[in-house]
């Protein structure tokens, strides 16, 4: 056997081995002795069948076992010889034979990218020293208070945080828009519909020029769809709406006593207050825990550059437009909003594939020389984990994996997660004072 390597593009290669006469016949023979043992043949017990009529009979069966002999034989002969470490088998040019003759094979392959590690043990990253302030708390107490209010008809005009009910009807460039676009019959008509008062509530500029609206008035409400209206033909248009309003409720919300505190389930506002302390407090600190952790690794895997297998860049770009395509559909984005933006949708993911791709080839290095791993155990737990995020049976979601494949892409993640704790724990962490926030705009 003679076995050369051509580099054919991006860890890509061509892999040719040449086998001689002998090689050829030594497969034949061999395969052939292997059928005697075996097969049997109509009137002969297993084995017993004469090798001329067993040559004859099943030549083809032959000459297809030896093929596949050969090639898995000398394919790891010649990825052995060469130290090749094969990423993705591509394309077997199967071998013509014929005994006697000299015979070849020729191989394409994708191999793992070469690359120097470089140190990854004491990588810098600053981590910001905060803590919650009583703003803090405050801001979250009142949006815990919002949550519990309650809206009461009142006989004014209405006015910011009010609560408009109102029916309406919409036209653009004098059609009506169910006929524009019957999908969206939200934006063409609505009874007793509900919009607050605030800027940018509803449609753009639709609330605003309800301010100072009483209960039984009428107003024609002026709106300029935006470009990239989601709804393409409204986009970029002119939409005319009769608006009648119906009623004016006022946001009324529950004092802040001990009363308020013990439907949070506190004791009272100083135990609610500290209850509220506690939790923002962990999310800062899993905030400030995350920054460190992206930190580690934009910085490690921003110092390399190397060819990456385009196979592996195709594949993740692949999940990736899964993933960012059931996220829009569970967001309520429409399949024809869908594929008017696809191309969009895998630039995108391709662009953030080839950064995953990347680090997960890195990561699997520092794995295989740290002795990291992902255990039986591990796996199970992130799967139970994904069906109750997921509100979905676990079984359903063991058959969704495995119908796209999916396993091999989930211990990844469980091992790069593993591969950045270890970062972490021995990156060279230096604490600096928080960044003052941004002043309000005026």
């Amino acid at each position: 056997m003679n076995a050369t390597v051509t580099d054919v593009g991006p860890c890509k290669k061509l892999l040719r081995v040449e086998l001689t006469a002998e090689e050829v016949e030594k497969g034949f023979v061999e395969v052939e002795s292997d059928f005697l043992k075996h097969v049997s043949l109509p009137g002969f017990r297993k084995g017993k069948a004469p090798k001329e009529l067993v040559k004859k009979s099943l030549a083809s069966d032959i000459v297809s076992e030896t093929k596949r002999l050969l090639v898995s034989e000398n394919y790891r002969a010649a990825i052995k010889e060469h130290n090749l470490k094969v990423y993705n088998l591509l394309n077997v040019e199967e071998p013509a034979l014929e005994r006697g003759k000299p015979s070849s094979l020729v191989v394409e392959i994708e191999v793992a990218p070469q690359f120097e590690l470089p140190a990854y043990r004491g990588v810098v990253a600053k981590r910001e020293i905060r803590s919650v302030t009583e703003a803090d708390i405050d801001q979250a107490i009142d949006l815990l208070r919002a949550r519990m209010g309650s809206f009461e008809k009142v006989s004014r005009e209405a006015q910011d945080g009010d609560i408009v009910v109102a029916s309406y009807t919409g036209t653009c460039e004098g059609k009506p828009i169910s006929e524009l676009a019957p999908a969206a019959r939200g934006l063409a008509a609505q009874q007793n519909f509900w919009i607050e008062i605030k800027d940018g509530s509803f449609l753009p500029g639709f609330a605003e020029q309800l301010r100072g609206a009483a209960a039984g008035t009428k107003r024609t409400v002026q709106v300029d769809f935006p470009a990239d209206f989601p709804t393409e033909p409204l986009a970029g248009k002119k939409g005319v709406y009769e608006v009648e309003v119906v009623e004016i409720k006022e946001k009324k919300l529950p004092p802040l006593d001990d009363a308020f505190a013990k439907s949070w389930e506190a004791a009272d506002m100083a135990s609610l207050r500290e209850g509220v302390r506690g939790d923002l407090q962990n999310e800062l600190n899993d905030k400030i825990n995350r920054s460190v952790r992206e930190q580690v690794v934009r910085t490690l895997i921003g110092s390399l550059d190397f060819e990456m297998p385009e196979s592996a860049i195709l594949g993740e770009t692949r999940n990736m437009v899964y993933e960012i395509v059931r996220d829009n559909q569970q967001r309520g984005m429409s399949k024809e909003i869908i594929d008017k933006n696809k191309d969009q949708i895998f630039n995108v993911a391709n662009s953030a594939a080839k950064e995953r791709v990347k680090a997960a080839f890195v990561f699997a290095r520092i794995a295989e020389k740290e002795g990291i791993k992902v255990t039986g155990e591990e796996y199970d737990a992130r799967i139970f984990s994904m069906a109750r995020s997921m509100k979905m049976p676990h079984e359903k979601l063991v058959k969704e994996i495995e119908k796209r494949d999916g396993r091999q892409q989930i211990v990844e993640q469980i091992l790069n997660e593993k591969v950045i704790d270890f970062l972490q724990q021995h990156a060279r962490i230096e604490d600096v004072p928080a960044a003052p926030a941004p002043a309000p705009q005026a």
